[in-house]
């Protein structure tokens, strides 16, 4: 069956729904994991909004649930499962109800297999690598009425010019590259993504020049590497190419991206990002490790003493840059010699912001099976440390900014305080601040009045 075919019959099933129900049939999506799985559950959705199903919020409400799943950590992997459990009570009680459930979690065959064994309440489990096959497999699925399953393969880049349905039009994400090379030793992805591709730079040109037509005020590019962006393309383009690119689109006000690897990111990459007029001075850097024995074990292809040097160069060419990064505590065989020099790494550098993770046995990768796991008390006690050392930081760092004036972009009402609103500095710091509606999307001066390690809030002084 053709991608058309599918398309036409699921108008058909749509159109008697609707005239059968008096409402168009319901999606509702449940996304785990990074912004790759959200960039995925946007283009399912643009899908099925082509073929007259309308997106809500609310399970309960729902005629078809999508899952896209995360497989980064178990405890990922352990919140699908527990939503399947309620999804199956929710099924029997709505027979008709269908459930497709895709993403890196099911992408492993380990995964797929005890999906089909024990949860047959699932009548879809599509891969990632499967998108653009998704009408297909939804309309087999719907004939057959019994589960599908299809884990496919085929490391393509999905079709340009997709429908997509987006969250919101005023900060959007674009995927530059899918897939990774890496092969960090504690990392699933390049296992269920599959080998790095990257885009044709005029295809993601077009697509943001778009996206801001349409009012799309902030660009984040995407990739598990953004760094490695260009490899194999002819003519030959790399990140820092596609970057002075995109910084050239008028309309559009700022431009971010995530994730960079320190190994690939080049003195040319930093000059572009210093002599652009919309690139945020930004740094997501990931660090993983301090100690330059785990880092290798890691498989990551850099020192502690490469990663300091690296923020010492970005530090001289762009003086006001703003770091953030990864931290993972506890990998197999790390020390508390090891430890300390992750905690030398964070008081050196002073980053703005960390994300940081226990270490989770991925089953399939090369530290699964290391020796010296870490028990779990001593991974708890160490990232309680460092999580108490970055939070003294970041507000040593934010109550700098008191008596400031910032530009902020105004994102939109706060989801803890229904008076106040809330938008992000160039530095990405979350601003807490009383506006209108009406100034949604627009670049506000706010002057800083009171800040902790997670955010700052103040008063607008004007238009930036």
């Amino acid at each position: 069956m053709t991608h058309e075919e599918a398309i036409q019959h699921l108008q058909d099933w749509s159109q008697a729904f609707t005239g059968k129900n008096q409402h168009p049939p319901a999606i509702c999506f449940l996304t785990f994991g990074c912004q790759m799985n959200f960039n995925d559950a946007e283009l399912i959705a643009g899908l099925m909004n082509q073929v007259g199903f309308r997106k809500i919020d609310h399970v309960e409400e729902a005629d078809f649930i999508v899952i896209n799943t995360c497989a980064v950590r178990e405890s990922a992997e352990n919140r699908v499962y527990g939503q399947l459990g309620r999804l199956k009570i929710l099924k029997e009680s709505k027979p008709e109800l269908l459930i497709a459930i895709g993403g890196c979690m099911v992408q492993q065959p380990q995964v797929a297999e005890k999906i089909q064994k024990s949860y047959r309440q699932v009548d879809l489990v599509f891969g990632t690598h499967t998108i653009d096959q998704f009408a297909e497999l939804l309309w087999q699925t719907m004939q057959q009425r019994k589960m599908v399953c299809d884990i496919t393969e085929d490391n393509l880049i999905p079709t340009e010019g997709l429908p997509r349905l987006r969250s919101q039009n005023l900060i959007c994400s674009v995927s530059i590259t899918y897939g990774c090379n890496n092969f960090c030793s504690y990392c699933i992805v390049p296992y269920v993504r599959g080998r790095e591709r990257s885009r044709e730079s005029q295809h993601i040109i077009d697509e943001i020049k778009q996206l801001v037509a349409d009012g799309c005020k902030e660009v984040t590019l995407l990739g598990q590497n953004v760094n490695s962006y260009g490899k194999g393309l002819q003519p030959a383009v790399d990140f820092a190419d596609l970057l002075a690119r995109v910084d050239g689109i008028e309309g559009l006000q700022r431009i971010r991206f995530m994730t960079s690897h320190p190994r690939d990111i080049t003195e040319k990459l930093v000059d572009t990002i210093a002599d652009s007029r919309r690139v945020c001075h930004q740094l997501h850097l990931p660090m993983q490790s301090g100690s330059s024995p785990i880092l290798r074990a890691m498989n990551r292809g850099y020192s502690k003493e490469y990663y300091l040097g690296l923020v010492q160069l970005v530090r001289v060419k762009i003086p006001d840059i703003v770091f953030s990064t990864d931290i993972i505590v506890g990998f197999p065989g790390e020390t508390e010699a090891d430890f300390e020099n992750t905690l030398d790494i964070v008081r050196q550098v002073r980053f703005d912001s960390a994300y940081t993770f226990i270490y989770s046995q991925r089953s399939g990768t090369p530290a699964a099976a290391m020796p010296d796991q870490i028990p779990y008390a001593i991974k708890q006690q160490r990232i309680m440390r460092l999580m108490e050392i970055q939070a003294d930081i970041s507000n040593q760092i934010n109550q700098q900014q008191l008596g400031q004036i910032v530009e902020v972009l105004v994102e939109g009402p706060s989801k803890h305080d229904a008076s106040m609103f809330t938008g992000r500095t160039r530095g990405n710091k979350l601003v807490h601040f009383a506006a209108e509606p009406n100034q949604i999307g627009q670049l506000l001066s706010v002057k800083i009045e009171a800040a902790s390690s997670f955010h700052i809030s103040g008063t607008v002084a004007g238009k930036a």
